[in-house]
């Protein structure tokens, strides 16, 4: 047999899909598909992936009149590693482009969800919307909830989609020839963009609370006018939470693939932090909402989110020492 017949052989032994095949050697199924059909012929790395594979020597597959032999077992380990291709790599640099968008996005309009709320409520006690301020605060709610559900349409898709890649966060991989070197181009050109979008949005939030503090010293007895710039102030934090997160994850993108940052290969063999990290973040979660519908302090409640992020900080720290894998 050739090796295009070899190939097709093992591969169905072992029941596998050309398909399947492709996602284990980290290739397109029509590259399997051209090799079973003699068009081309896998080079030599790949050929030797094979060879791991269906257990044979690479003279079995590479010479026409060598007997099939099993060839010993190799590590588990070694033969699992998923090699990530450079359209690998630019399929989820575009992806993740794509979830930025998204998600922030859908954060944008979940820190906007209070805003109507208060400015009704603030322009019924000045009198210019006529309504009282238990119907003006009960129409806001349900236009709060509306628009969480409206978030909710950017927020869940996009993390379905996003499923497909949690390999990345997970897995130790390899990479071909090339693709760290493309990777981290991209990763130093888009750099100065990140600076930027971080200083940017961070100065957007600080105008916001400035603009609140300033109105709260000159006018602290005027309410409605207080009211109206806390949502000023919350649009300044929602937009700066836009640039912020958007940034944020493009470049988080790129730790992923770089294996770099939160995504090194000794954090994802640190169980512990994969299994206390989403608990933490679920937890925070629920205290800000828990706090911000029991008491109505949305001009308060925000700050459950820098204090989360400086102690996630130090429990990272922690769980990093506590849960590393021993040598």
């Amino acid at each position: 047999m050739i090796l295009a017949d070899k190939i097709i052989d093992e591969r169905k032994k072992n029941g596998w899909s050309q398909e399947d095949l492709a996602d284990k050697l980290g290739v397109s199924r029509q590259s399997v598909s051209k090799w079973e059909s003699a068009q081309s012929v896998p080079d030599l790395q790949r050929v030797l992936e094979l060879s791991k594979l269906f257990g044979v020597s690479t003279d079995y597959l590479l010479k026409d009149s060598e007997v099939r032999e099993a060839v010993d077992a190799v590590d588990s380990d070694e033969t699992e590693v998923r090699r990530v291709t450079m359209e690998d790599a630019n399929t989820f640099l575009s992806f993740n482009r794509m979830f930025a968008g998204k998600i922030s996005l859908g954060a944008l309009i979940s820190i906007l969800c209070p805003i109507p709320m208060i400015v009704m409520v603030a322009l019924s006690k000045m009198g210019t919307l006529p309504l009282t301020e238990d119907r003006a605060g009960a129409l806001g709610i349900v236009m709060l909830l509306a628009i969480v559900a409206v978030s909710l349409i950017f927020f869940i898709p996009a993390g379905i989609a996003a499923s497909k890649w949690e390999w990345l966060e997970e897995d130790v991989f390899d990479s071909e020839y090339g693709v760290e070197g493309m990777l981290r181009d991209k990763a130093e050109k888009f750099n100065p963009t990140f600076i930027k979008s971080i200083t940017g949005g961070t100065v957007i939030i600080l105008l916001g609370v400035i603009a609140l503090i300033t109105g709260a010293v000159i006018d602290e007895n005027n309410e409605p006018l207080c009211m109206l710039l806390l949502a000023g102030m919350l649009a300044c934090i929602a937009c700066g939470a836009f640039v912020i997160i958007h940034a944020g994850i493009i470049k988080d993108g790129f730790e992923k693939m770089l294996q770099e940052g939160d995504y090194t290969r000794e954090n994802k063999s640190n169980k512990l932090l994969k299994i206390v990290t989403p608990v933490y973040w679920l937890v925070a979660t629920a205290i800000y909402l828990g706090w911000s519908f029991l008491t109505n302090a949305w001009n308060t409640t925000w700050v459950v989110w820098p204090i989360a992020g400086v102690l996630f900080g130090g429990l990272v720290i922690v769980l990093k020492t506590v849960g590393a894998p021993k040598k």
